[in-house]
């Protein structure tokens, strides 16, 4: 069994042949995914397909790297986190990669996801790119550590996970971990604690290869698990079935819900 922890199944390269998409992640025995928020506007979608599909599920929250868009406030958030299968808040956190300037509304944005998430005692999905020092400062400042969550497409150094690991954290591992120059993200993946590791595709980007450079999609997530059984030198259940473990005790899900695609 393998989960995929974070996909953007909504996104019109994966909305436009969702069914062919569940019926490969069926054959995959990729059983459960997590279809993630980045903005409001595309929440409902979102959401639609959570409803439609018993073996998916949604997020509620807006993305660092939107800039001018509809903002919600705490008790916005934590509406939607009511919603029937919504499991988490984000994706949220820092980027400093693609934007520049005075990013002081990102910080913002990121403290409000994390106020949400404790109210609601909803698990944070956590996006940091370029951003980690000040990532790690807000969650410790904001108490993130009483929701939990999971830093999502790791890529910063083991220094960097310890932080988070150290406040409660999950580490979740893309298809990133099979590129032969992620040197970085290999030593992550050797290194998390196996109850405290996550894998997912990010998809319909960053495809693992053999696919990289195509569009990726939830049925490539065993991928991501052979790459770290194989620098764990553990069987590759070992890791889909702890993975999987993992998310559903994170999100609060009981494993025994409904698992196959229509």
């Amino acid at each position: 069994m393998y989960v995929d922890s974070h996909c953007h199944l909504d996104f019109p390269e994966l909305a436009e042949d969702i069914s062919g998409v569940l019926s490969r992640m069926a054959l995959a025995r990729v059983t459960h995914a997590l279809c993630i928020s980045v903005n409001l506007e595309g929440w409902p979608a979102v959401h639609a397909l959570a409803m439609a599909h018993p073996h998916l599920y949604a997020t509620a929250g807006v993305h660092p790297d939107y800039e001018n868009i509809a903002d919600p406030d705490v008790e916005a958030l934590a509406a939607l986190a009511a919603r029937e299968k919504v499991v988490g808040i984000g994706e949220t956190g820092l980027d400093y990669y693609r934007l520049t300037g005075d990013l002081e509304w990102q910080r913002a944005r990121f403290r409000r996801h994390i106020r949400a998430a404790r109210e609601t005692r909803k698990p944070l999905v956590i996006h940091t790119r370029s951003s980690a020092a000040d990532t790690l400062a807000i969650m410790r400042e904001e108490r993130a550590a009483d929701a939990g969550g999971v830093m999502h497409c790791f890529t910063e150094t083991w220094d960097v996970a310890s932080a988070a690991l150290d406040l409660g954290f999950h580490i979740s591992i893309s298809g990133i971990v099979t590129f032969k120059n992620a040197a970085i993200v290999k030593e992550v993946a050797r290194r998390v604690p196996l109850d405290r590791l996550l894998i997912e595709t990010d998809s319909p980007y960053l495809a693992p290869v053999p696919y990289r450079g195509k569009r990726n999609e939830p049925s490539y997530v065993p991928h991501v698990a052979a790459e770290i059984a194989r620098l764990r030198d553990e069987e590759v259940d070992t890791i889909a079935n702890a993975t999987a473990a993992n998310f559903f005790r994170l999100f609060g899900i009981a494993p025994e819900e409904p698992v196959h695609a229509p």
